[in-house]
């Protein structure tokens, strides 16, 4: 709002007050006078922005978005840790039983046994908050002994870790909690108790989906992937662990069936021409992660469909590429259509020269 007010317009406009007969050059006692009380005043004109936007939800960042939403009720989501499953074998391969609380390494990032899900099965949670709980995969060392353990293997991302809430996507939420006000069991109230379950990135309601007092919630993980079987129980137990007997968030009545989104393979296919910046490959690689993160983004969206025109201008906007043709989103030339229960996944993405 004051971003006009700088330390140039301010002094320039100090000494128009002068008269012209006194001397204002830089350098002169009233230059020399002025200048310093501009540069406090410009300073003090940023501060004052910056105090204006801390006020209001849609441009306070950090504590200050945080104090702005604590009346309603609202808090940031910590970071979490990620759950994921370790297999665990002794000799000739046979599954093996793994003390609850024994300790594993991998990358450098440590995961403890924390309950047994069938013969050498056992979830296994990461001691690091955050998303590095979810990115290592293959064999964990032991950090204790463990008898008769011949291997160890870090497998499925069960529940995924999560960062802090970023300023976005709290804003968003916040916003979300106001305009659409929860109340007496409406779909507002579903959705919001399915995100306030550890590892849901995203939630869907369908209500009466299969007669009178039933809902259907289905959701997402933070990763924008279908939910895990042990997330859809995680939020099936906090919702209505019952079948409509009140024992969870649910009233009373209500029948909630909690089931994980379908995923739709978005394959793609592509002739590029290349501008001799950078390699075929190079540019593959780059396509790739920006249609994840599009994929991402509109996970659960209003409008889930995958845009024809949008992935041709992602392709065009890959450094690299000079031109394309022949593009086509699962065999064709259009938008791909994805319905309300499911999301977008990447499949495969064949471009050639």
């Amino acid at each position: 709002m004051y971003e006009s007010q700088s330390y140039a317009v301010i002094l320039r406009r100090m000494l128009d007050r002068i008269p012209d007969d006194v001397d204002k050059r830089q350098g002169s006692m009233i230059y020399d006078a002025l200048a310093p009380a501009a540069s406090e005043l410009a300073q003090l004109y940023v501060e004052l922005d910056m105090g204006l936007r801390s006020v209001f939800p849609q441009t306070a960042v950090e504590d200050h978005l945080d104090d702005l939403t604590e009346p309603f009720g609202l808090t940031r989501n910590q970071a979490t840790y990620a759950v994921r499953k370790g297999v665990f074998a002794g000799a000739a391969g046979v599954l093996l039983d793994v003390p609850v609380g024994s300790r594993f390494s991998i990358s450098g990032v440590t995961y403890a046994a924390v309950s047994k899900i069938a013969a050498g099965q056992f979830e296994m949670r990461c001691e690091t908050l955050g998303v590095v709980g979810n990115q290592h995969y293959g064999t964990m060392l032991p950090i204790d002994y463990i008898a008769g353990l011949v291997s160890a293997t870090l497998s499925d991302v069960l529940i995924p870790g999560a960062g802090r809430e970023s300023d976005a996507s709290y804003r968003a939420r916040f916003f979300s909690e106001v305009r659409e006000p929860t109340t007496s069991g409406n779909k507002a109230n579903y959705k919001k108790w399915a995100l306030e379950v550890d590892g849901v990135g995203g939630a869907q309601v369908i209500p009466l989906w299969d007669g009178p007092g039933t809902v259907k919630v289905i959701i997402i993980d933070t990763n924008k992937q279908p939910a895990s079987p042990a997330l859809v129980s995680n939020v099936q137990a906090y919702i209505d662990p019952g079948a409509g007997t009140g024992d969870g968030q649910a009233p009373i009545g209500a029948a909630v069936t909690v089931v994980a989104a379908t995923s739709v393979e978005i394959n793609i296919t592509g002739t590029i021409s290349l501008d001799g910046s950078r390699t075929l490959s190079q540019v593959q690689i780059d396509f790739e992660s920006a249609l994840t993160e599009y994929l991402a983004d509109i996970a659960f969206s209003s409008d889930p469909s995958v845009k024809y025109a949008r992935v041709g201008a992602m392709l065009l906007n890959v450094a690299g590429v000079a031109d394309y043709s022949s593009l086509l989103l699962n065999g064709a030339s259009g938008n791909a259509s994805i319905d309300a229960e499911a999301l977008g996944v990447l499949g495969t993405v064949t471009l050639s020269v």
